[in-house]
C-alpha cells in the first residue's frame, strides 16, 4: 500500500445590552443562513440551548455521497486558487473538505467580519473532481463540508503554506514550519475505554474570524455537541517552529459525565526496540510518537514510554493541579524509522499546558492493541477526580503546542530511548535505557546513583555506563517476571542525593 494513502486513512478515521441579544443571535445563527451578529457568548449560548434539550444527532449527507470509496473521495480535491480569502490581502487562506465516506454528517462554516457571521455554502464547484467521481445528488448550498484547513505564508515563495486541519469529530491536527502531520488533538473524549463504547463529540459548526493583512494569528470558533455534552470551542492559532494553540472551552454536561478527558490527544504506535521481535518489518520502529511525558504538580519530569500490548490497558498516574502532559516524539534521525515515505521522523509531538488549577485527578493513558499503522492506539488526556454534574458550566483553558519537543525548561537530562529484549544464557528480561548527555555525568559514571524499583518484582541494582554514540550514559537492568502477566517498572538517576534523570516509568505485559 502507498505509505501516503495509508496516512491519510489513518486520519481521515475527527455589556448587559448585548447579553440580552445573545439568546436571540444564537437561534438565529442555527436557524438561519443570514448574517447575524456573532461574539463568542453567542457560541457559549449555543451550547448552553443545546444541552437543556434531548440531543439530535444531525442528518447524513445523500447515500451517494456515503457510499463513496476510499479513492473516490480522494478524487474530490480542493484546489488551493479555490481558497476562502484567496483572492484578498488576508494572512490566511482556508480550504474545504468535502463531505461523505468517514463524514457522513456535514459541518457548517462562517466567516466572521465586522461583527457579523456570513455562512460559506457548500458548492461542488469549488472542489475539483477527478474520473474516479461518481454524479453525485444534493450539491447545493445546503450540503456543507467536512472540514477545514488552514493556510498562511511560512516561507514558501509562490503559496501560503497548510499547517492545521480541523475534521472528522473533534479532532484537529497541526505541525510546525517544516514538520510532517502526525498526531491529532481532540475537542473531548468522553467514555474512552469504557466497555460500553465511547462517545465521540463532534464539532458542528465552525466561525472564523477574518485576519487582517498582517495578522500573526488565527481564530477558531466551534460548536460542539454529543449525547452527553455540548461545548463553545475558541483557538486562538499562531504558527511558526512551533505551532501554539490556546484554548477556551464552555462545556454543558447533559449527564453526569464520570469518565471524561480533558486534552486528549490521539496518536499511533506500532514498535519499536521495546516490542520489535513481533512485527516482520524492514523498518527498525514505526510510530507517531514514543513516550508520554508529564510535569506534575510537584515539578516531577515523568517519561513513560509507549507500549502496543497484546491487551487494552489503562493507565492513571495520579497528580493535582498538572503543569502539563503530552505525547513526544524523541526518535528524530531518519535511521530510527527507514521510512522515506512516513517520515515519521519528522512528525511533531504535542503538549498539553492548562491553564489555572485543574485540581485533582489523573494524567490517563490508554493503550490499544493493533497490528496496522494506520490506527491510532494511543490516547492520553486528564480526567479529573471528581464528575462534571449534568446542568453544570465548566470552563477550562489550556495551550496546545505542536513541536519537536516539549516548551519546557528542564535541568534533568532526558531519556533518549528503551529498549528490551530477553536475557542472553539466564531468565528474565533485559532493560536498556540511554540518557542524553549532560554536565551531571562530566565526572562519570561512577559518581551516579542507580535507582531502579518495581512493586512486583524483584529488580536487579544495575549498570550504568557511558554511551560514545550519544555521549550521555546508558542504563541496563535485569527483572524475572516469572508468571506475571504484567510488571510496573521504575528507573532514575541521582548525584549526590539530588535527581540526575527524569523518571522512567513503563508497564511491562506479557
Amino acid at each position: 500500500m502507498n505509505r501516503l494513502l495509508s496516512l491519510s486513512r489513518r486520519q481521515l478515521l475527527g455589556g448587559v445590552a448585548a447579553s440580552a441579544l445573545w439568546p436571540v443571535a444564537a437561534r438565529q445563527a442555527a436557524a438561519t443562513d443570514e448574517p447575524v451578529p456573532f461574539s463568542r457568548e453567542m457560541v457559549i449560548e449555543l451550547a448552553r440551548q443545546r444541552s437543556q434539550q434531548d440531543y439530535t444527532p444531525r442528518e447524513t449527507v445523500p447515500e451517494d455521497w456515503r457510499a463513496l470509496t476510499y479513492d473516490q473521495y480522494r478524487d474530490i480535491r480542493f484546489p488551493r486558487d479555490h481558497a476562502l480569502w484567496a483572492d484578498t490581502g488576508r494572512s490566511y487562506n482556508i480550504d474545504f473538505f468535502a463531505p461523505g465516506l468517514y463524514f457522513p454528517r456535514a459541518v457548517k462554516v462562517f466567516t466572521v467580519e465586522d461583527g457579523m457571521a456570513h455562512p460559506v455554502p457548500f458548492d461542488l464547484a469549488m472542489f475539483d473532481k477527478g474520473d474516479l467521481v461518481p454524479d453525485l445528488t444534493k450539491t447545493g448550498e445546503s450540503l456543507g463540508f467536512s472540514g477545514i484547513r488552514l493556510r498562511t505564508d511560512l516561507g514558501h515563495p509562490e503559496y501560503k503554506t497548510e499547517f492545521c486541519v480541523f475534521q472528522g469529530a473533534s479532532y484537529f491536527r497541526a505541525i510546525g514550519i517544516g514538520q510532517t502531520y502526525g498526531l491529532s488533538g481532540r475537542g473531548l473524549a468522553v467514555n474512552t475505554a469504557d466497555p460500553e463504547g465511547e462517545e465521540f463529540p463532534e464539532f458542528i459548526q465552525f466561525w472564523l474570524e477574518a485576519p487582517g493583512p498582517d495578522q500573526a494569528n488565527m481564530v477558531v470558533h466551534a460548536l460542539m455537541d454529543s449525547p452527553s455534552v455540548s461545548g463553545a470551542y475558541r483557538f486562538d492559532i499562531t504558527p511558526g517552529p512551533a505551532s501554539v494553540m490556546e484554548v477556551e472551552a464552555t462545556l454543558f454536561p447533559r449527564v453526569e459525565l464520570n469518565n471524561v478527558g480533558i486534552g486528549p490527544l490521539t496518536s499511533m504506535f506500532l514498535y519499536d526496540q521495546t516490542n520489535r521481535s513481533r512485527f516482520d518489518d524492514f523498518r527498525p520502529a514505526v510510530h507517531d510518537t514514543d513516550g508520554l511525558l508529564m510535569l506534575n504538580g510537584n515539578g516531577e519530569m515523568i517519561w513513560r514510554p509507549l507500549a502496543n500490548p497484546l491487551q487494552l490497558q489503562v493507565s492513571s498516574f495520579g497528580d493535582t493541579n498538572p503543569r502539563g502532559f503530552g505525547l513526544m516524539q524523541r526518535a528524530r534521525k531518519l535511521s530510527d524509522f527507514a521510512d522515506l515515505e512516513a517520515l515519521y521522523h519528522n512528525r511533531p509531538g504535542l503538549w498539553v499546558e492548562p491553564k489555572g488549577d485543574w485540581g485533582p485527578g489523573a494524567v490517563t493513558l490508554v493503550e490499544i492493541p493493533t497490528e496496522e499503522e494506520i490506527y491510532d492506539n494511543i490516547v492520553a488526556y486528564w480526567r479529573p477526580a471528581n464528575p462534571m454534574s449534568a446542568g453544570s458550566q465548566v470552563d477550562l483553558a489550556y495551550r496546545l503546542t505542536w513541536s519537536a519537543d516539549a516548551p519546557v525548561h528542564r535541568d534533568l537530562p532526558r531519556v533518549l530511548n528503551t529498549a528490551m529484549g530477553k536475557r542472553a544464557f539466564a531468565e528474565g528480561r533485559v532493560v536498556v535505557i540511554d540518557f542524553e548527555d549532560s554536565p551531571l555525568f562530566d565526572e562519570g559514571p561512577d559518581a551516579i546513583d542507580v535507582h531502579t524499583f518495581s512493586p512486583h518484582v524483584e529488580v536487579s541494582e544495575g549498570v550504568l555506563q557511558r554511551n560514545p554514540s550519544t555521549g550521555g550514559l546508558r542504563l541496563a537492568f535485569n527483572f524475572e517476571p516469572g508468571e506475571r502477566r504484567h510488571v510496573e517498572l521504575r528507573a532514575q538517576l541521582r548525584k549526590d542525593g539530588q535527581n540526575a534523570s527524569e523518571v522512567w516509568l513503563y508497564r511491562w505485559t506479557a
